[in-house]
């Protein structure tokens, strides 16, 4: 990263395109046993934090009694000291005492410590763990506003277009109140409107729309020594953004971890008749084979595996097969796709079918991947398995993973409920270091016991009677699930048993603000995925304190604790009431997958007398050898990103 004084703005010393230059081959941040320690177990921004805020509310009160026209000479003088000094704390001080009571003036809204801390935290490029609903938005708009003054193009990453589009609408008057412009980038804008919002200011966006915009930039640039890419694109149309200079990633933990090594692949269609007709064979092929005898499945790893006998059968029935079957290496692949089609990608869980087309599910979030298609002829595969219209395949013009894309940013920095189990490894790949909030007030959240059950279907109706005890003296209760499919079955139940509720997955995702802005009143249930819990509050209706607050049920074994978090982190929020706790089955899909067939069966034969710290301890367990397996494969595609000989086989992002 630059040095405070030095901040990144288009012109002479930065050039008109800024961004940070990275080695032709690319590295890991390294994280001594030293460094480590002396991270977790102190933050040497903290007692500098404390005594900004202290600062803050000093300068506060000389600005209160400030007319228009010596406060907008304070705005200029701040400006010019910004520009001239870069983020120094005395100058990070006046900004927020002064933008402060911009807050108040237009917005009524007068932030709060916390909100201060964490501005601050964004500013000296840190990451930032914030507990949900502590005002994580209008922390952002601070520091947001703060560089901004200063001249620095600040990026804010939201995690989808509504969000984007919200907070740039939310924090309008705000903003142009200190003189700055905001827009929102989104999906379906022309050239034209997207280099309007990026020449705001501020501009809020998705992470995925501006690595497209950018791998469109560095085509028309041609230079990105990291960035593959095909010479032929017509490099005749006019860039799109004024550079890397400052990004601000909401919701960073998703977007830096959960999605970090996913390629992000600038494509175009190519037209090939016989296709169609080779996966049509590929999956009449993959039928005839026996499961055990013929293929093996890796659920872990969504892969299946030819044995012997397997590579025999393929190789007869090849003989009598067009020449495209007769490079063993290639049918080989080809057939395992299938059979992965086939056996472990499930309609409702991985994927939707909506008006003829596949549409995959994140499953970190639960919303559909809009743009996302599986690589290497899987998604054609599960296109002709539902029936479905056939997709043109993809050629590949450029493409990058966020990995290699946001240290790339001069300035970069990111707030999140959900840091701190992945601190290592975001410093390891972007050098950034997690800073913890306090919250504001106390926490009220109770955790009740876990449940645990020997298969979905006695959870479903021991959960059915539990949220009708719940639902009969009106305190509102949140259900996550593990997928759309288990999200239906339970909706199923709750309506045969006439229990009134809300149904919230991938199928509806464009009411999720609504569905859960509602989910806090009098005697709402609500089931959901794990889309619920990012970007919109929840608020208890009247007396619903009183009654113990929001309930939330979480009955899904996640990949990683931090989504675990999110969910529970819905409940009791900004000192209100509420509870948590967790019903689980055996045949959770990661139970079946990491737990020892001697512990299911354990478990099994003895449930009754399992203690619910011992089932708290079984998935900590499973989900910390999870995390690792994880991170290793992060690590590992990081090691591989210069090249890029290879991407992923699931979860492409393709934009034609």
């Amino acid at each position: 990263m630059i040095a405070k004084s030095k901040l990144p703005i288009p012109g002479l010393l930065f050039g008109m395109y800024p961004e940070q230059k990275l080695p032709a081959k690319k590295s890991a941040f390294t994280f001594s046993t030293l460094e480590l320690l002396i991270e977790q177990l102190t933050d040497l921004k903290k007692g500098k934090a404390i005594r900004l805020v202290e600062k803050v509310r000093v300068l506060e009160k000389c600005i209160a009694p400030l007319n228009t026209a010596a406060f907008n000479a304070d705005l200029q003088r701040l400006q010019i000291s910004l520009r001239k000094d870069g983020f120094i704390d005395s100058h990070i001080a006046q900004a927020f005492a002064l933008i402060n009571q911009v807050y108040y003036n237009t917005m009524n809204v007068s932030l709060f410590d916390t909100q201060l801390t964490a501005a601050y935290y964004l500013l000296n490029n840190r990451l930032t763990e914030m507990a949900t609903g502590e005002g994580k938005t209008f922390a952002v708009g601070l520091a947001a506003a703060t560089a901004a003054i200063s001249g620095v193009p600040v990026h804010v990453i939201t995690a989808n277009d509504y969000l984007a589009g919200r907070d740039a609408s939310l924090l309008q008057s705000f903003y142009q109140a200190l003189g700055l412009t905001v827009d929102a980038a989104t999906h379906g804008q022309d050239t034209a409107r997207r280099k309007q919002a990026y020449a705001s200011d501020i501009t809020y966006c998705t992470a995925k729309e501006l690595v497209f915009d950018y791998l469109r930039d560095s085509l028309h640039r041609q230079k990105s020594p990291t960035i593959w890419h095909n010479e032929s694109m017509n490099n005749s149309a006019p860039l799109v953004l004024r550079g890397l200079c400052m990004a601000i990633v909401d919701e960073a933990d998703s977007i830096l971890i959960d999605e970090a090594s996913v390629p992000f692949i600038l494509s175009q269609t190519t037209q090939n008749k016989q296709e169609g007709d080779y996966y049509t064979q590929s999956l009449d092929l993959a039928k005839n084979l026996t499961i055990t005898l013929d293929f093996t499945l890796n659920q872990e790893h969504m892969q299946a595996v030819l044995t012997q006998s397997g590579q025999e059968k393929l190789e007869i029935a090849a003989a009598t097969l067009p020449a495209a079957w007769h490079n063993r290496l290639h049918r080989e692949e080809v057939i395992c796709q299938a059979l992965a089609a086939l056996y472990l990608y499930h309609r409702d869980q991985h994927y939707l079918v909506d008006q003829n087309t596949v549409s995959i599910i994140d499953t970190t979030t639960g919303r559909v991947a809009e743009g996302r298609t599986w690589a290497r002829g899987l998604h054609q595969l599960i296109e002709i398995k539902e029936d479905c219209q056939l997709s043109a395949s993809l050629s590949t013009i450029a493409q990058i993973s966020y990995q290699c894309f946001f240290p790339r940013y001069l300035r970069l920095s990111g707030i999140s409920g959900t840091l701190s189990e992945a601190r290592n490894e975001l410093f390891n790949t972007y050098g950034l270091h997690v800073s913890k909030v306090p919250l504001r007030l106390n926490c009220q959240q109770k955790t009740l016991p876990s449940r645990l059950f020997r298969n979905k279907l006695e959870l479903r109706d021991a959960l059915v009677e539990h949220i009708r005890a719940l639902q009969t003296k009106k305190q509102p209760v949140l259900i996550g699930t593990e997928s759309v499919v288990e999200s239906e079955l339970l909706a199923i139940a709750l309506k045969q048993a006439n229990i009134q509720h809300r149904l919230l997955n991938a199928k509806n995702d464009k009411n999720e603000a609504e569905l859960v802005a509602e989910a806090g009143q009098a005697g709402a249930v609500t089931i959901t995925t794990n889309m619920a819990g990012r970007g919109t509050d929840i608020k208890l209706g009247s007396d619903i304190n009183a009654l113990g607050g929001l309930h939330v049920i979480n009955c899904q074994v996640n990949a990683s604790r931090r989504v675990d978090r999110q969910l529970i982190g819905r409940a009791a929020r900004q000192g209100d009431n509420g509870s948590t706790e967790a019903w689980l089955s055996l045949n959770n899909s990661l139970l079946l997958q990491k737990l020892p067939l001697w512990a299911r069966a354990l478990s099994k034969n003895h449930l009754s007398r399992i203690p619910s710290c011992m089932i708290k301890a079984t998935i900590l367990i499973v989900q910390v050898s999870e995390e690792k397996h994880q991170t290793l494969l992060r690590q590992r595609l990081l090691a591989m990103d210069a090249s890029l000989e290879e991407n992923l086989s699931f979860g492409e992002v393709h934009y034609e």
